[in-house]
């Protein structure tokens, strides 16, 4: 296919996915062009090329290297796909009107019209998400959602260099999540957003956005991020918004990382939560004990059958169900049981905080309070309640939101570290990586050795799953176990002290 072929092709899915209309197509080609240097357009009939925007906008840029437009380099590819989209893609106010008219016939048209544009605006990076491996996995919790992330491209040797040469300290936009990233061309070492839209959320007299991931984990995983760029923080405001946010988008979950180093999130530097339309494993978790608030007769309590700590709370009178859930973490963040290893400050540090997740049920709000605790020792200096070494083969990384409710988000070195289990496993002569040797050994020691590879298949990710479930076990603050739910219920009994 030529570069007329290509660039037609790209508009005509432009037209096909409602990001132009036709009469926009002369305009959209222009601006295109100048970016590619590109002088003239050929007056003949030009077939357009039949593919998908990711996989054309990939040709065209392929062109552009080609043609000494730009280097072969990470960021001047990321860069120019973003500018290329940005073409098509109407300005802030334009969508931002749109999305609030079709919310006037419902949430879900207005959400649905800025998913569809933010993937088809190639914002979301469908291609590079398809590479991700992804199955469920049962376990005595539910069925878990394993993802091998291998949506982040690697950085080749060019780029490296560029970003050690690059000197400069720039604060702007001062971090990923800010609102001055919409419409940003990128630079060396930071992302390119031109093709970035993002829609005004009005939340308790504060303004908000609602902008998707460029790596969905998840059905719709999108990110409500604050105007301003302040710290994260867990209080009663935050049990507010969720609630609030989930009033006015009754399709949607929502929920905050929580607040404190090692069981926070990756970015603590500005306010924000991760929301999405997506049933997680902890969604479906059932009751293992109900209790009483008694001071909030109207809100159902519960003790959820999950690895972690969670508590569970369910009612139709939001600002009650607010209350009792700050009534929760207030007397969390200073709990001490020394016999659950829990202890709430070192010095004026605090180690107590929560992980909470909004979302509407039977239309009542639903809100669950995922107990975490941040306190390390010599004997776990990555964190008591943190994935401890025996499982760190498969995920040492921090439990986030996101592995809270279920769904692991594993290192890309597992892709190839797994085949080679599996390999071995099947009694092929298959060396495994170093820390997978003790897993592997005991894995041939309960099956022996494996009829197929499609079986072996199956065993990996039933045992992935089951580790993953140990992850999570070791990151719950009140473990499976007899003494751990008598420790979870001398925290419930001080509720109602």
């Amino acid at each position: 296919m030529t570069i007329y072929e290509n660039l037609a092709g790209l508009i005509q899915k432009a037209k096909e996915t409602d990001l132009i209309e036709t009469q926009d197509e002369i305009y959209a080609r222009n601006q295109v062009m100048h970016l590619l240097q590109m002088e003239d357009f050929p007056n003949r009939a030009i077939h357009p090329a039949e593919d998908t925007i990711p996989n054309l906008l990939e040709k065209i840029v392929d062109y552009a290297i080609e043609s000494q437009v730009i280097e072969d380099v990470f960021d001047d590819k990321e860069m120019l796909m973003a500018n290329i989209m940005n073409c098509f893609i109407a300005r802030p106010s334009v969508i931002n009107e749109t999305f609030h008219q079709k919310y006037q016939t419902s949430p879900v048209a207005a959400t649905d019209y800025f998913y569809h544009l933010s993937k088809h605006s190639n914002y979301i990076q469908m291609n590079r998400i398809a590479k991700n491996v992804s199955f469920k996995s049962d376990t005595k919790y539910g069925e878990l959602d394993i993802t091998i992330n291998l949506s982040k491209p690697e950085k080749d040797p060019e780029q490296i260099k560029r970003e050690r040469e690059q000197k400069r300290s720039l604060d702007y936009p001062k971090c990923v999540l800010c609102p001055e990233n919409e419409g940003y061309a990128g630079r060396v070492g930071y992302p390119a957003r031109a093709n970035h839209r993002i829609i005004e959320i009005p939340l308790l007299d504060e303004t908000w956005y609602l902008q998707y991931s460029p790596y969905v984990y998840y059905n719709e995983h999108s990110i409500l991020l604050s105007a301003e760029h302040r710290d994260m923080k867990i209080n009663k405001l935050a049990f507010e918004r969720l609630l609030t946010f989930v009033e006015k988008y009754p399709h949607y979950f929502i929920g905050s990382n929580a607040d404190l180093p090692i069981v926070g999130g990756s970015i603590l530097s500005h306010d924000h939560y991760q929301a999405g339309r997506y049933d997680f494993a902890m969604t479906e978790a059932e009751e293992k004990s109900a209790f009483s608030l008694n001071r909030y007769p109207s809100v159902a309590a519960a003790v959820l059958n999950w690895p972690m700590s969670v508590i569970r709370l369910r009612g139709k009178d939001k600002n009650e169900l607010i209350q009792a859930a700050d009534h929760i973490f207030s007397a969390w963040k200073h709990y001490q049981d020394n016999e659950a290893n829990i202890i709430p400050f070192t010095g004026e540090t605090p180690h107590n905080t929560v992980t909470p997740i909004a979302r509407m049920r039977n239309d009542a709000f639903e809100l669950d309070i995922v107990l975490r605790n941040n306190r390390t020792t010599a004997e776990f200096p990555m964190g008591i309640f943190h994935p401890h070494e025996d499982v760190h083969h498969i995920k040492k990384e921090n439990i986030g939101l996101i592995e809270v409710m279920g769904l692991a988000v594993l290192p890309a070195r597992l892709k190839s570290e797994l085949q080679d289990v599996k390999a071995f496993l099947t009694d092929a002569n298959q060396a495994v990586a170093e820390p997978h040797v003790e897993w592997t050994n005991q894995l041939k020691e309960k099956y022996g050795v494996i009829g197929s590879l499609e079986e072996a298949e199956k065993i990996i990710q039933k045992e992935v799953g089951d580790k993953f479930a140990r992850v999570l076990e070791d990151a719950g603050v009140f473990k499976q176990t007899d003494a751990g739910n008598l420790a979870f219920q001398r925290f419930i009994t001080t509720l109602n002290a």
